[in-house]
């Protein structure tokens, strides 16, 4: 199941009704969750195939499968449409676009200069952030989709880090701004809201002009803290960057709160807690190198 193969998956695909071509398979072997592959169905229709990497990851795909459902009708652009969903193989139809950055293992390579982005591509984003953000907490709810109140998501980051520090060696320095960040109410936000929660850019599908047409990748969405969604933006574009998103979400209709900025900024320095998070759930060594590398290298200041 770990080691799956072209053919693997195009059996798969066959096995459920989706007849592929088997000349041009692309594989894509970055995912941390899962081993995905792009192909072609005879009538020219480019088709994305999703194989789970370990067991683990089937019940966050099932949440994700419920997601997209909620989400569709409330967003502009589009998310993916599983036609196949089970334990081995999820398939749906290619969104069109293209991601704005891909990842390989020297980091991002970015489908257009990060500092050459129209304003568009700001604009929009923050657009999706505001409908998402408004999705309905209830309907989220009666989907069966994972709620957790302003105190609720306070106390699970609060839990993830506890974890964290069972498990790894965590500096003096980083660990007192965890708990500082933990323990200060003015940073936190009085609201929840259904967030994406792993918003990088493999994740935002984009038009040739910029323009964000699509999110994917939806496994890590709950109704929590909504800041989550900027955490990886702040890391990427900076301050001035995370000003100016905001005060796009801010006009699109997205609500903040007074020290919005600097909760992000305590989210980002709180960040290998979250990826020694993930080392603990996978429990693989290459995840565990990863995060005591992070954290034993991290910028406290930063």
């Amino acid at each position: 199941m770990m080691n799956a193969t072209k053919q693997e998956l195009l059996a798969l695909a066959e096995q459920n009704g989706l007849r592929l071509q088997t000349e041009q398979v692309e594989m894509n072997e970055s995912g941390m969750d899962f081993l995905v592959a792009f192909a072609t169905d005879a009538d020219g229709q480019a088709w994305v195939l999703r194989k789970p990497r370990r067991e683990d990851v089937w019940e966050r795909a099932e949440n994700e499968h419920k997601v997209l459902n909620v989400v569709r009708p409330y967003l502009s652009v589009h998310v993916p449409d599983w036609r196949i969903f089970t334990p081995e193989l999820i398939a749906y139809p290619l969104l069109s676009g293209d991601p704005v950055a891909t990842i390989d293992p020297t980091g991002y390579t970015w489908r257009y200069e990060q500092d050459t982005l129209a304003e568009v591509f700001f604009k929009s984003l923050a657009q999706s952030l505001a409908e998402l953000h408004s999705v309905n907490a209830n309907a989220a709810a009666q989907a069966g989709l994972r709620v957790k109140n302003p105190a609720e998501a306070r106390q699970a980051f609060a839990s993830n880090i506890e974890e964290v520090q069972q498990h790894f060696a965590i500096p003096a320095r980083l660990s007192e701004r965890w708990q500082a960040w933990l323990h200060t109410d003015s940073y936190w936000p009085e609201h929840s809201a259904l967030h994406h929660g792993d918003l990088h850019p493999p994740h935002i599908i984009v038009d040739d002009a910029h323009r964000v047409t699509g999110l994917i990748d939806w496994t890590e969405a709950e109704v929590a803290d909504p800041s989550k969604d900027f955490v990886l933006y702040y890391a990427l574009f900076g301050m001035e960057g995370l000003q100016h998103l905001l005060k796009c979400y801010e006009q699109a209709g997205g609500r903040t709160w007074p020290r919005v900025q600097e909760h992000i900024i305590e989210q980002w320095a709180a960040y290998p807690a979250q990826v020694a998070k993930f080392a603990l759930v996978s429990d693989t060594e290459e995840n565990w190198e990863m995060a005591r590398s992070m954290i034993a290298n991290w910028n406290v200041e930063g």
